[in-house]
């Protein structure tokens, strides 16, 4: 089919996520090549958000490509009761870049699968049923991992699950306690065990956080915010749940984001560069006492594409590149010109407030005014509130560049494997739009 035809099947047939369907008018993609994608009038485009932050080791990695048809030829699926060699093989692969004893595993379709089966596995370890989640972060859009969710893409679909409660986050840029690292004597942690007294530790079974927090605008942590939540979940006998399903997977720079700070939590869920989202594939890691535990009761989790067969082939496959191609060495390098390109950026442009960056994985915070950091875009801002974003956005499609601006965070997290040039040339392109953006601020 052509794109006309395609857009105008598209129109009759589906409809998208997160979006007001009837103004919508989608770039149609024909192909992919690497850390491109190709359009339906053969236009090239740098792909510099790995599409949802997700395919990490770029597009048609014959690898993994291969390792799906082998495993389609043997068995496409079978009952997740019985035992099968690519789930076997998928956990044993998995175990070796795991931290800490974080050796059993519980499979999933995807990231908020594995988020709320995580809910259920921390509350049956821990007979305790509420879980302390962050505002300014993103589980996923199933009830449970909504409820989780505290940006404003949760309050549209409550009432969600009982026992959430949500406290403040370790934003440096915008400290909600107006103090300023290290002096602050990091009061965003010390606030979730103020947070945890109130609510009565016994009541509380888990923190869950992105170590790295994701669509929400890359917030990286400060030093000892992780080793001082770690030590609050100790005192009061809670686990602590890592989803490091969009910061997973090289990501940063290691395996798992909480490696970057020598923490070990006690669950991880991950999924999209699980498989480089070749295929959907989620999972939740437990450490030896969680499993240990529960491998005496019965297991109230289930999904009929739990280990999926040609998920767990695709993502064995998947591990086994991200160590051949040395991919997460790269981020770590691209990841270092990253950083400092942003910062060149932030200080040549009015609108660029903040840049974060930690390996491939950043972002640059826009403003109309850096003196007093207003939002280019309001933080919940949709619609015409948000035209600023979306017309950002625009200029980059138009020099064929994609990725996402959302709010005030325009993302740049491209495939693991883009090459120094790729990476200037997508930033040359940034330079360019953000020139646009600086007409936006306040004289």
């Amino acid at each position: 089919m052509d794109a006309a035809e395609i857009k105008k099947l598209d129109k009759a047939h589906i409809m998208h996520s997160w979006a007001v369907n009837a103004t919508l008018d989608p770039t149609v993609i024909s192909d992919v090549d690497g850390v491109y994608l190709i359009d339906g009038n053969g236009r090239k485009i740098l792909d510099f958000s790995s599409q949802l932050l997700c395919v990490n080791v770029g597009h048609k990695n014959q690898k993994i490509i291969k390792a799906i048809q082998e495993q389609a030829e043997k068995v496409c699926y079978v009952y997740p009761g019985f035992s099968y060699e690519s789930r076997v093989k998928l956990g044993q692969t998995l175990a070796g870049v795991t931290p800490g004893d974080l050796e059993k595993f519980f499979f999933t379709l995807g990231g908020a699968e594995a988020n709320d089966n995580a809910i259920k596995i921390a509350r049956a370890y821990t007979r305790k049923h509420k879980i302390l989640a962050r505002y300014r972060s993103y589980h996923g859009a199933t009830f449970g991992a909504i409820t989780l969710t505290g940006d404003p893409r949760r309050p549209p679909v409550e009432p969600g699950i009982p026992g959430v409660i949500h406290v403040l986050d370790p934003y440096c840029y915008r400290c909600p306690f107006g103090s300023t690292y290290p002096e602050c004597g990091i009061q965003c942690v010390e606030h979730i065990a103020e947070v945890i007294q109130y609510e009565i530790a016994d009541t509380v079974a888990a923190v869950i956080i992105e170590p790295v927090t994701g669509s929400n605008g890359i917030i990286i942590p400060p030093d000892g915010y992780l080793k001082r939540l770690r030590e609050i979940c100790d005192e009061n006998n809670i686990l602590l749940i890592a989803d490091e399903v969009m910061s997973g997977f090289g990501r940063t720079g290691q395996w798992f984001a909480i490696q970057n700070w020598d923490v070990v939590p006690d669950l991880i869920t991950m999924a999209k560069g699980l498989t480089s989202s070749y295929i959907p594939l989620g999972a939740v890691a437990m450490c030896r006492e969680v499993s240990s535990t529960l491998d005496e009761e019965m297991l109230y989790c289930g999904l009929t594409y739990n280990a999926h067969p040609l998920s767990c082939a695709a993502a064995k496959a998947t591990i086994e590149v991200y160590r051949e191609e040395k991919l997460i060495e790269n981020a770590r390098v691209m990841g270092s010109i990253l950083k400092a390109e942003l910062e060149r950026l932030k200080e040549k442009h009015a609108c660029v407030g903040d840049a974060r960056a930690i390996g491939l994985f950043s972002c640059l915070e826009l403003v109309k005014n850096k003196r007093t950091k207003e939002p280019l875009s309001p933080y919940n801002a949709m619609g015409k509130a948000a035209e600023n974003s979306t017309e950002i956005s625009k200029h980059l499609m138009a020099r064929g560049l994609f990725t996402f601006v959302r709010w005030m965070f325009l993302f740049i997290a491209p495939p693991l494997s883009i090459s120094e040039d790729q990476l200037r040339e997508g930033l040359s392109i940034i330079d360019e739009v953000l020139d646009y953006a600086d007409t936006l601020t306040e004289k």
